[in-house]
């Protein structure tokens, strides 16, 4: 049995499947898929469909997966007078703000949907956690899409609100727990200035960064915890919408 970790698929459903061929991935493991799954790229919900029949994976929420749960719920609506005057300044900005984020392919396969499965979809989501403690070889993995915002040490896990979940990015200089690995997404790899690899999996003071920006030209990471193997598929243009 292998536990790996993967983040930010963003609809990359060609790299997604060929990353899952190439760590032989079975139904002894277990993969951990730390958000974003959502927006971007041309498949996200094909890849959530794919992901709601595989009961060996656990999916968290990301920023992308939570602008969605604000949206849909309102979107899938039928457009009615009631509707209407429900539709205030702030469902309004959420909705802006998913759009300039991306949400456009989500929207347009999640759309071709029954209600059933539209349902089964908002379900599947709304029960992703925001973040995961797992031990493996004796190591503690701290799993959460974007970082804990306003960190302390002393503060409680279950303390930290969404945002800070979710949005604000870790300081990467400043070893959270001495005992645990933080593995985060989010933020892509290229981008953080003390990567000597950029665009490769990122390690420093108890952080593991695993965005590797694989929507935006980059490559899709996936992380084994047993033996810290990581492994790659290179993305470029070819599945970008």
């Amino acid at each position: 049995m292998s536990t790996y970790v993967m983040s930010d698929l963003h609809g990359m459903y060609g790299a997604y499947m060929e990353m899952l061929e190439k760590i032989q991935f079975s139904e002894n493991d277990m993969l951990y898929i730390i958000g974003d799954i959502l927006d971007r790229g041309p498949n996200p919900v094909r890849i959530v469909l794919d992901l709601m029949n595989r009961p060996n994976v656990v999916c968290l929420a990301g920023n992308h997966e939570y602008m969605a749960l604000e949206c849909l719920q309102f979107l899938v609506k039928e457009i009615t007078e009631e509707t209407l005057n429900e539709l205030e300044m702030d469902i309004v900005g959420k909705i802006l703000n998913w759009h300039l984020n991306g949400s456009g392919p989500t929207l347009a396969e999640f759309y071709k949907l029954d209600t059933q499965t539209k349902r089964e979809v908002f379900d599947f989501l709304s029960e992703s956690d925001l973040y995961e403690e797992v031990h493996v070889e004796d190591e503690i993995y701290l799993l959460v899409h974007a970082g804990f915002g306003n960190f302390r040490p002393d503060r409680p896990i279950w303390d930290y609100e969404i945002d800070e979940l979710v949005w604000e990015r870790p300081d990467y200089s400043v070893p959270y727990y001495p005992d645990k690995y933080v593995i985060t997404g989010h933020t892509p790899t290229m981008m953080i200035r003390e990567n000597l690899r950029p665009g490769y999996i990122f390690r420093n003071n108890h952080h593991i960064a695993i965005d590797c920006g694989a929507v935006f030209g980059g490559r899709l990471a996936c992380l084994c915890l047993e033996t810290q193997e990581e492994f790659y598929v290179e993305c470029g243009q070819k599945e970008r919408a």
